[in-house]
Protein backbone atom coordinates (compact mmCIF):
# COMPACT_ATOMS: atom_id res chain seq x y z
CA UNK A 1 0.00 0.00 0.00
CA UNK A 2 1.31 3.04 -0.91
CA UNK A 3 0.08 6.68 -1.70
CA UNK A 4 -2.81 6.05 1.19
CA UNK A 5 -4.68 9.21 2.66
CA UNK A 6 -7.72 9.45 5.11
CA UNK A 7 -10.85 8.66 3.48
CA UNK A 8 -13.19 9.91 6.37
CA UNK A 9 -13.46 10.52 10.24
CA UNK A 10 -16.80 9.11 12.39
CA UNK A 11 -16.52 11.39 15.41
CA UNK A 12 -19.22 12.20 16.80
CA UNK A 13 -19.10 11.37 20.57
CA UNK A 14 -21.17 8.87 20.27
CA UNK A 15 -20.90 5.08 21.52
CA UNK A 16 -19.32 3.29 18.52
CA UNK A 17 -16.29 2.58 15.94
CA UNK A 18 -15.99 2.04 12.10
CA UNK A 19 -15.85 -1.68 11.73
CA UNK A 20 -18.33 -3.65 8.97
CA UNK A 21 -18.21 -2.14 5.57
CA UNK A 22 -19.67 -3.32 1.88
CA UNK A 23 -19.83 -0.91 -1.34
CA UNK A 24 -23.16 -0.51 -3.57
CA UNK A 25 -23.32 -0.43 -7.51
CA UNK A 26 -22.44 3.02 -7.71
CA UNK A 27 -19.50 2.84 -5.44
CA UNK A 28 -20.84 4.69 -2.05
CA UNK A 29 -19.34 3.13 0.93
CA UNK A 30 -21.50 1.83 3.87
CA UNK A 31 -19.62 1.52 6.77
CA UNK A 32 -21.22 0.92 10.61
CA UNK A 33 -20.15 3.22 13.07
CA UNK A 34 -21.18 5.69 15.83
CA UNK A 35 -24.73 5.69 16.14
CA UNK A 36 -25.63 4.29 12.60
CA UNK A 37 -24.46 3.08 8.87
CA UNK A 38 -22.53 5.88 7.74
CA UNK A 39 -23.01 6.24 4.04
CA UNK A 40 -19.37 7.95 1.78
CA UNK A 41 -19.69 8.99 -1.83
CA UNK A 42 -16.15 7.27 -3.31
CA UNK A 43 -14.89 10.53 -3.14
CA UNK A 44 -15.30 10.23 0.59
CA UNK A 45 -17.89 12.77 1.00
CA UNK A 46 -20.50 11.72 3.54
CA UNK A 47 -24.12 11.35 1.95
CA UNK A 48 -25.43 10.45 5.60
CA UNK A 49 -25.82 8.47 8.28
CA UNK A 50 -28.97 5.78 9.01
CA UNK A 51 -29.03 5.70 12.73
CA UNK A 52 -30.45 2.67 14.65
CA UNK A 53 -31.12 2.13 18.70
CA UNK A 54 -28.06 0.14 18.99
CA UNK A 55 -24.81 0.41 17.81
CA UNK A 56 -24.56 -1.57 14.86
CA UNK A 57 -21.59 -4.49 14.23
CA UNK A 58 -22.13 -5.73 10.52
CA UNK A 59 -24.17 -5.17 7.55
CA UNK A 60 -24.73 -7.28 4.20
CA UNK A 61 -26.67 -6.80 1.20
CA UNK A 62 -29.68 -9.19 0.50
CA UNK A 63 -32.94 -9.69 -0.85
CA UNK A 64 -33.34 -10.69 -4.82
CA UNK A 65 -32.43 -7.56 -6.23
CA UNK A 66 -29.54 -6.48 -3.89
CA UNK A 67 -31.81 -3.75 -2.23
CA UNK A 68 -32.13 -4.45 1.54
CA UNK A 69 -29.48 -3.64 3.81
CA UNK A 70 -29.40 -6.55 6.50
CA UNK A 71 -27.52 -4.67 9.85
CA UNK A 72 -26.46 -7.04 13.14
CA UNK A 73 -26.38 -5.08 16.26
CA UNK A 74 -26.14 -6.40 20.19
CA UNK A 75 -29.23 -7.85 20.27
CA UNK A 76 -30.98 -7.52 17.42
CA UNK A 77 -30.72 -7.56 13.30
CA UNK A 78 -32.09 -4.91 11.20
CA UNK A 79 -33.70 -4.39 7.82
CA UNK A 80 -34.28 -1.71 5.39
CA UNK A 81 -35.13 -0.96 2.01
CA UNK A 82 -33.07 1.12 -0.05
CA UNK A 83 -32.96 2.54 -3.13
CA UNK A 84 -29.60 1.79 -4.55
CA UNK A 85 -28.70 -1.82 -4.74
CA UNK A 86 -25.68 -3.71 -3.18
CA UNK A 87 -22.78 -5.82 -4.42
CA UNK A 88 -23.10 -9.41 -3.20
CA UNK A 89 -20.01 -11.28 -3.49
Amino acid sequence: LENGRLFAVLKTGEEGVPDGMKVDTQGNLYSTGPAGIWIFRPDGTHLGTIRFPEVPANCAFGGRDGRWLYVTARTSVYRIRLKIPGIRP
